[in-house]
């Protein structure tokens, strides 16, 4: 295409992290094709191999990448682009030029958009093609590669190791986990790949990947598991970090173990110049196995919905708490939904979902997206230091995100020293200030002694504490109560609900 051949998601330290999606530079040589197992619809597999079954370095990765290779294909897109019929000088961002131009123009160009003149004017339309890699994953040729592979194109060409090609239609995407999933048509059977477990990778194995780099053509690269459960930008990531080499062009294109499994889809690289600095990513196949099996069936996502809203459980919360670690989800708000049918409440700590262990936040939003739409789960809370035990009938999944700020101007009610802080009774009057519902009832932070700990933990003013000792509070003297029951009990800090601009979350603050 003609427009970058990669978007930045993250930078820093002088590194940018980059999708492995290359400009279709020039032809790829097709590759000769390997002596082919007969095709009996059964996925493509390694070869039984003593460095294999004793876990060893291999002496070679020939058998493995002549047996997957017939399953990974390259994808050419073709799209339409628009670009500047007549081109004018190019102005940096801020130049004091860009106010000159903007004045006068510039011969048969109207004015543009953020002061540059040059942003209208004639345009023409131009076609274009990017490059990038994918899988076969079942004989009736469904394929798997990433949504920003094929973003945009009006056509989709698949190349196969053998040099035949095919078009290619789309079957579902999702960008949350930039997954897609596409159909080709073959009168035979396609040979494939299966998908392997990716928890039972571990760091330090074996993997090889394949892929189309740079518009070279197939072409394989080995390294180890580098670490595992990266998170980059998504809510639903689990990324393998590898050092195999991953390059533009390697997007969509799979990695597999030496069982020759896929287990991740090579994504994104963390480089300085767009080359391969043995920083990769790969999305994890659990998680893409399960993205594929819906798109497959619905041509969409169905991600299961909890319907609360989540913080993690830090050692100060859990002391708090008297729990024995800092894991699990706390919950520190239930709105209407699936959640609140089934009694949940603000405060519980979900420390198990669907029979198995919620360590974190992200973890919890993964099973509960993972889980299916209409059927009830057993969730494990803990309140109050009991455990208690909830079904709950998930829901789809729905975004909703509160909106308002303000700040606290005034208090017409009396105000208390208290922990760091100036408080005050949430009146009417402030709570309209606060752009949160008036009839909201807690405490006011007017101010924030910068040296206390109120201020070490981040509040400030204009936030509501609604609940201390997961109690409600609606006057000082609630307040005051609560942190001498919890001094009396020989607790170090009282855990308290603030809400920000109507959004909740727990804050342990020490009593002491």
């Amino acid at each position: 295409m003609n427009r970058p051949s990669f978007r930045p998601l993250l930078t820093g330290s002088g590194l940018a992290l980059l999708l492995a999606l290359s400009p279709a530079l020039a032809q790829a040589p097709a590759a000769q094709s390997p002596q082919a197992a007969a095709n009996d619809n059964q996925p493509l597999a390694a070869p039984e191999s003593k460095a294999r079954k004793e876990n060893v370095m291999p002496e070679s990765f020939a058998d493995l990448v002549e047996q997957v290779s017939p399953a990974v294909v390259n994808i050419t897109t073709t799209s339409t682009v628009s670009t500047p019929l007549v081109r004018g000088p190019q102005l940096p961002e801020g130049s004091p030029f860009s106010d000159l131009f903007r004045e006068f123009g510039f011969p048969g160009f109207p004015q543009g958009e953020g002061g540059n003149p040059f942003g209208g004017g004639p345009m023409e339309q131009q076609r274009s093609n990017a490059l990038g890699s994918g899988f076969v994953v079942s004989p009736e040729g469904l394929i798997v590669t990433n949504n920003h592979v094929i973003e945009g194109a009006d056509e989709i060409e698949v190349e196969f190791f053998s040099g035949k090609t095919l078009p290619a239609k789309v079957v579902g995407r999702d960008d949350k986990t930039d997954i897609a999933v596409l159909k080709v048509e073959s009168k035979d059977p396609l040979p494939f790949v299966k998908f392997g477990d990716s928890d039972k990778g571990r760091v330090g194995d074996w993997v090889l990947a394949l892929g189309n780099p740079l518009g070279q053509g197939f072409s394989a690269s080995t390294g180890i598991i580098s670490a595992r459960n990266r998170a980059l930008s998504g809510s639903y990531d689990d990324f393998i970090q590898t050092d195999a080499a991953i390059n533009r062009g390697n997007s969509g294109g799979p990695l597999f173990n030496m069982d020759g499994e896929v287990i991740g889809v090579n994504t994104a690289i963390l480089s300085p110049n767009g080359g391969s600095i043995g920083i990769g990513f790969s999305m994890a196949s659990n998680v893409v196995s399960k993205v594929v099996e819906q798109l497959e069936e619905f041509g969409e996502t169905r991600r299961g919905w909890l319907g609360v809203k989540i913080q993690p459980v830090t050692q100060d919360i859990a002391d708090s708490l008297g729990l024995a670690e800092a894991s699990g989800a706390m919950v520190t708000d239930v709105p209407s939904g699936p959640a609140a049918d089934a009694g949940m409440k603000a405060g519980d700590v979900i420390t198990s979902f669907a029979g198995g262990e919620v360590k974190d936040p992200r973890d919890l939003v993964r099973r509960v997206a993972d889980a299916p739409v209409g059927k009830a789960v057993d969730v494990t809370v803990q309140r109050e230091g009991k455990p208690v035990e909830l079904k709950v009938t998930l829901g789809r999944r729905e975004l909703a995100e509160g909106s308002g700020s303000g700040k606290v101007d005034s208090a017409k009610e009396t105000a208390s020293d208290l922990m760091g802080m100036t408080l005050a009774p949430l009146t009417p009057e402030i709570a309209a200030e606060l752009g949160v519902s008036r009839d909201m009832q807690g405490l006011v932070v007017q101010s924030v002694d910068p040296t206390g700990a109120a201020a070490d933990k981040g509040l400030t003013a204009g936030d509501v504490i609604t609940e201390a000792g997961q109690q409600p509070v609606t006057s000082l003297a609630d307040l005051e109560g609560r942190v001498k029951e919890a001094r009396e009990a020989g607790r170090k800090s009282i855990l308290v609900m603030v809400r920000r601009a109507g959004e909740p979350r727990f804050v342990a603050l020490p009593v002491e």
